[in-house]
This record gives structure tokens, sequence and C-alpha cells, in this order.
């Protein structure tokens, strides 16, 4: 017995392995290794969780989130440009009160010539109505179907504003340039006129209401022929319009307008 004991405490470890080795074995075989390949996995996957980030349903919450988050920032916007654009509208006279509407479409090829809005004839908008926005003077209506109106720009190139400065009351005829700039083309050879002055629609306009801000002069050529000019700065957001306020056309001039107007060149528009 003592000798069967000392055998066994010199051979009982290394036995003991050999047990654990040969079982080992069956049982990867048993189950093709996903014993070991679970432990693997229960092991790394927190490592695996902090290396790769957020899992995929994660991601798509986080997404749905951002679009949520992204959706209320743009209604607060529209909310706050509305309701400034409707505390406008009601500070007018109720006979001449505008109708408020959205710009809609707008061609990247055409961005500075015109802009579709989201009322027409149904709201009341007529071919001839005057359209304006924060700053001033943004266009004409030029088109109408019963659902939409399509807006010819003042920063159009065949665009035509007859304008005065406030300052000096000098006149002449703004033109479209494509561009947040317009030019204008005074009938003075040498007007008085400078740099900062602002200007507005005139008396003698016959498609606009005298008296609407259009913009300031930013620079000036005086010795331009046949006649002085001025670069425009317009005041109107042309480049990013959204609301707008839409008015009838103005009513006919007095007689003795009309006399001045046709006093001047056939231009004035």
């Amino acid at each position: 017995m003592v000798t069967i004991r000392r055998w066994w405490d010199r051979k009982g470890l290394q036995i003991g392995l050999l047990a654990l080795v040969v079982g080992s074995a069956w049982v990867l075989r048993q189950t093709q290794g996903e014993l070991v390949l679970e432990t693997y996995q229960a092991l790394t996957r927190p490592l695996e969780m902090l290396q790769s980030g957020p899992t995929p349903e994660e991601r798509i919450r986080d997404a749905r989130i951002l679009e949520l988050q992204t959706r209320i920032v743009d209604l607060e916007s529209q909310k706050t440009k509305l309701q400034d654009l409707l505390g406008y509208v009601e500070k007018e006279p109720l006979a001449s009160r505008p109708i408020p509407a959205r710009v809609v479409g707008r061609s990247a090829d055409q961005w500075w010539q015109q802009v579709t809005l989201n009322r027409g004839a149904n709201a009341g908008i007529q071919e001839g109505f005057v359209v304006k926005a924060d700053g001033g003077l943004v266009g004409l209506v030029e088109s109408v179907t019963p659902n939409t109106s399509r807006v010819l720009l003042i920063s159009d190139l065949k665009s035509q504003v007859g304008v005065s400065i406030s300052r000096t009351a000098a006149k002449g005829v703004l033109r479209g340039d494509s561009s947040a700039e317009a030019v204008l083309e005074f009938y003075e050879k040498v007007p008085n006129v400078k740099i900062g002055d602002l200007v507005s629609t005139s008396t003698y306009s016959q498609k606009f209401p005298s008296g609407l801000a259009v913009g300031r002069i930013k620079s000036l050529d005086l010795k331009k022929l046949p006649a002085s000019v001025a670069k425009i700065e317009l005041f109107p957001p042309i480049r990013s319009l959204d609301w707008v306020a839409v008015y009838p056309k103005p009513e006919n001039q007095e007689p003795e307008n009309e006399k001045s107007v046709n006093q001047l060149p056939q231009k004035s528009k």
C-alpha cells in the first residue's frame, strides 16, 4: 500500500493533467470547438465594444434622435420667421394687408432671376403684384397659377426699377446684376450723391409704390458715359429668400405724376 501511495504521489499530477488534456480534446471534438469559441467571445466582447464604438442599434437610435433634433430646430426657426412676418402684416392697414407666401421653388441656373411662391390666384395674387421681404423690395409677380406665383427678382438682368436717392432725390433706373448687388444708372450726368446714400423706389415708378427700401450706394463712377452709375448693395436677402409678403400692384399715378413720367426717358420702369 505504501508503495502504491508513493507511486501515486509521484505520478498523480501527471495522470491528472493527462486526463484533463484527453477530456478537453474529447469535449472539443464533440462540440467542434463551440465551447472554446463561446468562452473566447465572452472574454473579448467587452474589449470589442470599447474598441468598435456604438452598436448598430445604438447608431440607429442616435441617428433618429439627431433627425428629430434637426426637425425641431427647423420648425422653431420657421415659426419665428412666420411670427415676425405675420406681426409685420398685422401692422398694415386692413385694406392693404399683404399676402404671406413662402419660396418653394428656385433653380440653381436662375438663382438670381426668379423664385416660385406657394400661393397664387386662389389666395388673391395677380400678375403685377409687388413682393417684399425683410429689407425691402424683392421683385414683381410675373405669372400666376391657382396655387403658385412666379416672381421676377430685382436682381435679374432684365429687371428695371425706377429709384430715388433719399438724401437728395436724385433719380435713376436700377438694373439687376445677377448678384446681391445692382447697377444704378442716373438720369443726371453728375448727380448729387455719395457712397452710403440710401436708395428707394421713386415716385416716378410705374410698377412699384414709392418709398420702398432697395439698398445703399456701395461705389460710384461719376465719369461713366453716357451717364454716371453706382453699385448698389441690395438690402433684401435675395440670396436666401424664404418668407415674403405680396402686395397689390400700385394704383394709377395721379395726373401730375403721369406728366412727369412722360417727360423722363422711356427706360424708367
